[in-house]
């Protein structure tokens, strides 16, 4: 057999047996391993609400009033004053466009930005705007940040009491639940995570 051939049927054996184990053995293997282990996580982390898929503890979600005009894409959504509402998000929450606005600290867009977020917030939620958190007012890196401070979500609780004629204490005492304490115990801060904490919301009568 030419030298050729032997050398090519050599390199065909050899992508057959690397597709094997690479391309189907070990996805099969990972895969297996993280439906046993992690299986909630390896799913998507999917919330549900009466039996309904409403979104994912991993990815935070717009929390607006319906449309006035679905097919009008200039009109301006209307935050729910009955959800606690997450952090501003550069890409709307969409999963397959994450990343920031990359506006740097001395950029007038992020100034503008910040200031009308400022008093956006402070009327919506009837509070002094100097007391509004920064998180209030910036977008997370990835723009699907689910997370909000323990500041952010006691600020909102006295307009969601009164949207829902909730005591302000049950909605306290749903956000000590919902707080996350720093990952590995020292990095950042402590979070609530506002779709796990709007669904508990959604279930307290």
């Amino acid at each position: 057999m030419p030298t050729i051939v032997r050398t090519h049927l050599t390199a065909l054996r050899a992508l057959l047996v690397m597709t094997v184990l690479c391309g189907i053995a070990y996805p099969l293997l990972i895969t297996g391993i993280s439906q046993v282990a992690f299986g909630d996580k390896a799913n998507g982390s999917i919330v549900k609400a009466d039996g309904k898929e409403v979104g994912s503890s991993l990815l935070g979600q717009n929390y607006n009033l319906p449309k006035k005009n679905p097919d009008d894409p200039k009109e301006d959504p209307v935050p729910d004053p009955k959800w606690f509402q997450p952090r501003p998000s550069t890409n709307n929450y969409a999963g397959d466009n994450s990343g920031a606005s990359n506006l740097g600290p001395n950029s007038d867009d992020l100034l503008k930005a910040v200031n009308d977020r400022r008093a956006a917030v402070s009327q919506f939620d009837g509070v002094d705007p100097a007391s509004v958190p920064a998180d209030a007012l910036t977008a997370s890196g990835s723009g699907l940040d689910p997370h909000i401070s323990v500041a952010y979500a006691k600020e909102q609780v006295n307009r969601v009491a009164k949207a829902r004629s909730l005591p302000a204490d049950t909605l306290n005492q749903l956000i000590d639940k919902y707080t996350e304490g720093r990952s590995l115990g020292f990095l950042g801060q402590e979070g609530v995570n506002v779709v796990l904490l709007n669904k508990a919301v959604s279930e307290t009568k």
